[in-house]
């Protein structure tokens, strides 16, 4: 099971990015900042729960990278009093894989199961029997001598956390009795997370630099706690130490972070809509492409911020820069020729 559950990343600077990062992300639901609905209804479920002595039910996080899926997972094992085990679709390549955990489950343990819109077919089908009446079906044997053999699997609840939850199959997003999509951050929530970080790792920061960096963090948790400790190596290298306004800007501008949370890649690829293909509709296949990006990374990371943002659409012909790209830029919207039907 340990080859599941770790990813060796070797590297001192990416150990100490994940040494702070864990030192950071909260441990109980009184910890965790934003997302109101979301953990007012998880509490009132794990409360549930406990005073009936039961395991909880199993829950479906979807929604954009960084928004605190695996966080929220950790928090709900850590109210239920119980452990937790984590995995990902891709890294369970076999039967025996999903298997082998399943059955070292302890009763009302969690199983977070992250990436889940990428398990395997037959992995799923392992997972429906298990989900729902909390059975293992093994096959012993081979060939006509071969019989099923049912194994009773201690009462569990499955995390599956996902940024494509279309991707999710009727039969297993059904299983899930607990489904939440986590949105975008509000500005005055990033500030409390920025400032709740700052004060955990010992930065000297005012309002207006964690303002500041909170309003270029694409309302994301994940990208606000990477910018505050990029921009805190900024101010104790060029700034005595101290996280300001004007500090917080020069090394953002330096980062390549515009005032909007847009980066290179977000710049990039907004360009190229608009100067290579005329603004659009251009397909998803040909940005990858384009600019060399990964199509997953463009549809989940990118896209979701530039559509909050307005400044881009999908259509069934493809990705359009908007009207706000284009003056985001100070380029001169094309006239477009009306269609005829």
């Amino acid at each position: 099971m340990a080859e599941l559950k770790h990813r060796v990343v070797s590297g001192h600077a990416f150990d100490e990015d994940a040494r702070i990062e864990a030192s950071v992300r909260p441990k109980r639901f009184d910890d965790f900042i934003g997302q109101p609905r979301v953990k007012e209804n998880l509490k009132i479920a794990v409360e549930a729960a406990r005073s009936r002595g039961e395991a909880l039910d199993h829950v479906l996080l979807y929604g954009p990278p960084g928004l605190g899926k695996t966080t929220l997972a950790q928090i709900l094992a850590s109210e239920m009093q119980v452990g937790i085990k984590i995995s990902s679709g891709p890294l369970l390549e076999r039967k025996g894989d999903v298997t082998a955990v399943l059955t070292a489950l302890e009763p009302r343990e969690l199983f977070f199961l992250d990436e889940i819109h990428r398990l395997m077919p037959a992995i799923e089908e392992i997972l429906y029997p298990a989900m729902e009446d909390f059975r293992l079906d093994l096959i012993i044997g081979q060939g006509p001598g071969a019989r099923i053999h049912p194994y009773q699997l201690p009462k569990f609840t499955l995390v599956g956390a996902t940024t494509r939850a279309g991707l999710i199959m009727a039969p297993m997003r059904s299983r899930f009795g607990i489904v939440h999509r986590l949105d975008f951050y509000a500005p005055t929530d990033l500030v409390e997370i920025v400032r709740r970080s700052a004060r955990i790792l010992g930065i000297s920061m005012d309002d207006a630099g964690a303002e500041e960096i909170a309003r270029r963090s694409r309302g994301t948790p994940r990208v606000a706690n990477r910018l505050l400790r990029r921009v805190r190596d900024f101010a104790e290298v060029r700034a005595g130490g101290k996280i300001t306004l004007s500090v917080a800007r020069e090394a953002l501008e330096m980062l390549g972070v515009d005032e909007h949370g847009l980066d290179e890649v977000d710049r990039n690829l907004l360009l190229a809509i608009i100067h290579k293909y005329g603004g659009g509709p251009v397909g998803l296949n040909t940005l990858s492409a384009a600019l060399s990006e990964e199509e997953d990374a463009i549809e989940e990371i990118y896209e979701p911020y530039l559509m909050q943002l307005g400044l881009l659409d999908r259509t069934q012909r493809g990705r359009v820069a908007t009207a706000l790209a284009y003056k985001h830029f100070g380029v001169d919207e094309p006239r477009r020729q009306p269609q005829l039907f």
